[in-house]
């Protein structure tokens, strides 16, 4: 989907047009200069688990946000948001397995959920792209590549899974300045956590992302590796609860938190 047309739009007339079903892609170059983020719904009984885990592993979860128990209202990212209607797609998981997709999560709501919002990478590439580093996914118009890796989370409860990763290729003289840019970015994962040879973390091949869509590395460039706010999905897969709802991955919320309220320069 081309949201070239949308990338003049605020948080708020953002949110509006994923609500009303006009917006309904990825969310990667939108909204430069505030961040966007993941989801994870989970019943109120395993809430601290999930808190715990995101304690635990703060590079794949880096918390902006948690609704108090049956709020909808994400009150510290985006006041008066709707956590159930204002991403562009979610995902239902029950026992682990991906039920469906949908645009809209009001009819699955239930009175006992906990809503997280985790910080997502795609907030600090406005920056790396004000740095001259280029991002794939955004000029090709696609999302962005995850994969799972052989890095175990540190577990809670009945929370344990791999971490997931994003990937970005670009030029090998952009990569010092990119860990540059994104270490400045702690609360959406921060500094890459592996450059180059994809095998080191259990990537067989790079064409074959889990989630989203491959980008081409061309000659002479090299794969960058960030946590990703997908591994929640990852854990639901493994661990198995009843009911998990998530973003549809690429598919985030846009919210009202500026970089500098979260200790971005």
């Amino acid at each position: 989907m081309d949201t070239t047309r949308y990338r003049h739009l605020s948080p708020v007339e953002l949110r509006q047009r994923i609500r009303q079903g006009e917006l309904s892609g990825p969310t990667a170059g939108l909204a430069n200069g505030y961040a966007q983020a993941n989801l994870m719904i989970v019943r109120r009984d395993l809430a601290y688990d999930f808190l715990l885990f995101c304690q635990r592993n703060p590079k794949p979860c880096p918390l902006l946000d948690v609704t108090d128990v049956g709020s909808f209202d994400p009150r510290r990212a985006a006041p008066g948001a709707d956590i159930r209607t204002d991403f562009p797609r979610y995902r239902v998981y029950r026992n682990g397995e991906l039920e469906q997709e949908v645009p809209d999560i009001t009819a699955f709501w239930e009175d006992d959920m906990v809503a997280f919002l985790i910080g997502c990478s795609f907030s600090f590439e406005g920056a790396l792209l004000a740095n001259g580093v280029p991002v794939r996914h955004i000029e090709d118009q696609h999302n962005v590549p995850m994969y799972r890796t052989n890095i175990a989370c540190q577990p809670a409860g009945t929370l344990r899974g791999p971490m997931v990763v994003s990937m970005r290729p670009m030029p090998a003289d952009k990569v010092v300045r990119a860990v540059q840019v994104t270490s400045r970015f702690p609360s959406v994962h921060g500094a890459p956590v592996h450059i180059g040879d994809p095998a080191r973390l259990g990537i067989a091949d790079l064409a074959k992302p889990d989630f989203g869509e491959a980008s081409q590395v061309r000659e002479g460039e090299v794969p960058v590796f960030w946590a990703c706010g997908v591994t929640p999905q990852a854990v639901a897969m493994q661990a198995r609860p009843e009911l998990v709802i998530t973003h549809a991955p690429g598919h985030m919320f846009i919210t009202d938190l500026r970089d500098e309220q979260l200790g971005v320069i």
